[in-house]
């Protein structure tokens, strides 16, 4: 699967009858959703680094950072707990922040003001996630998609939690018949090419189908596993200046925000989405379930997802990384995401509720409060880090070795960031934003007057 990344939903709050919408003061925040968010913008680090430091190597690691040893024991590790988990919990957050963003319209704004002011909100962020993929380099940019969802979400924000968990299950299931229709044409491709195939190595002359056929076939093998000299020109590529690099890149930036966007995020993201507003609503995103509930929701969400996940990895593996292995257990993949995401938020809610180490889940919520900034922060480190401009480690790394980098980030994150809203309100970025949000310069510091 292509790979992808985040998001970074946040509310509003109401005055007096002849105010205007402000940002969410810091004691009316929703602790919880801080904290998930911060769990979902770290571990996206997890998947998104094999993109910024492996060529073509995010869901095939035999292409390159190596498929042995460590290598393979990190891919498998991943592959069960992480993929598409981490952004499904930042959809999934994002969902429940439209909801909170325009609950309270009916009170003292009118309804006409927070439209505007969500849908200004939302372009913004079309905009930065544009920024994002073409000139900051990170083609697994995750704004765009959520925004572009953001504004198809925005209509269902009234149903009640069960009709939008039904809407998006039928989500899912759309997805999955695409990817149902995926592994089917693979198949029949790879059986119309072998028998092509066979009947060129006795001599015979073959049509001009079957030859088509071949090629077809050659072309979906290559476009998943280059070979030696487009490696090499990929690498290469990386390693030039910075306006070569963005230059090389525009196209895979397109197509990342075109073709990736319609056959993957709308399904994928719309769907989280749903689920994250029905979620806020019933109250499991704001931690109100007993401490069963998440239990329960942890123990049957792992059962299932992981599950699947494993039968999906070791099918793989048995099959040596071949394309068909690829698609055919794609046509779980949703499946195995949707009860492994639900997994993981139900583990959160039980940390959270738990109460304990209370200087780690500060620090999970602060670096949810900054995910805007921290998410930046991540390509910039990683762009330094890789690409040529900076030190030129792209594919310099085995797999297992990025994840020194990825321990590192989060450490700093971590730390920076209780750090820094102690004497700021927000993190840079989500301060640009929302300063551009309510046409208005935002306070900064924690000193100043709102």
């Amino acid at each position: 699967m292509p790979p992808v990344f985040r998001n970074l939903p946040y509310q509003h709050t109401y005055m007096t009858e002849t105010a205007t919408l402000s940002p969410t003061a810091f004691a009316q925040r929703i602790n919880s959703l801080d904290v998930v968010r911060g769990c979902a913008l770290l571990g996206i680090l997890l998947m998104n680094i094999n993109g910024f430091g492996l060529f073509w190597s995010y869901g095939d690691p035999t292409n390159t950072g190596g498929a042995t040893g460590w290598n393979l024991k990190v891919w498998w590790i991943t592959n069960l707990f992480f993929e598409g988990t981490m952004r499904g919990m930042f959809s999934m957050v994002f969902g429940a922040g439209v909801i909170l963003f325009t609950s309270r319209s009916s009170q003292t704004i009118s309804s006409e003001s927070v439209t505007d002011t969500y849908f200004r909100r939302i372009l913004w962020l079309v905009l930065f996630g544009v920024i994002h993929n073409y000139l900051l380099l990170w083609d697994g940019d995750f704004l765009y998609a959520n925004a572009l969802l953001g504004l198809f979400v925005f209509s269902f924000r009234h149903m009640k939690p069960r009709h939008l968990i039904f809407l998006s299950l039928f989500w899912f299931t759309c997805s999955t018949v695409l990817n149902v229709k995926d592994y089917v044409v693979a198949r029949d491709t790879h059986e119309l090419a072998e028998k092509a195939s066979q009947k060129k190595r006795t001599g015979a002359t073959l049509s001009k189908e079957e030859t088509k056929q071949i090629e077809k076939w050659d072309e979906m093998v290559s476009a998943e596993k280059p070979d030696a000299a487009k490696i090499k020109e990929g690498i290469a590529a990386r390693q030039k200046g910075y306006w070569d690099i963005v230059w090389f890149k525009a196209s895979i930036a397109q197509m990342m925000q075109t073709t990736v966007m319609y056959r993957f995020f709308f399904f994928d993201v719309f769907a989280m989405m749903l689920l994250g507003m029905a979620f806020l609503k019933n109250g499991i995103l704001k931690a109100e379930k007993s401490m069963g509930f998440y239990a329960l929701m942890a123990l049957a969400g792992y059962a299932i997802g992981l599950t699947i996940n494993y039968l999906e990895t070791s099918y793989i593996v048995s099959h040596q990384f071949d394309l068909l292995s690829f698609r055919f257990t794609g046509m779980s993949y949703d499946v195995g995401r949707l009860f492994t995401t639900i997994g993981q938020v139900g583990l959160i809610m039980l940390f959270i509720k738990w109460g304990g180490l209370r200087f780690l889940q500060k620090a999970l919520a602060a670096v949810g409060r900054m995910a805007f900034t921290n998410y930046i922060m991540q390509t910039l480190i990683c762009i330094t880090i890789f690409m040529g401009f900076g030190f030129g480690m792209y594919a310099q790394l085995q797999r297992y070795e990025l994840y020194y980098v990825v321990f590192g980030v989060w450490i700093f994150q971590l730390i920076l960031s209780p750090i820094w809203l102690t004497y700021f309100r927000f993190g840079p970025l989500e301060w640009a934003w929302r300063s551009l949000t309510y046409w208005q310069i935002q306070p900064f510091r924690r000193n100043a007057a709102p």
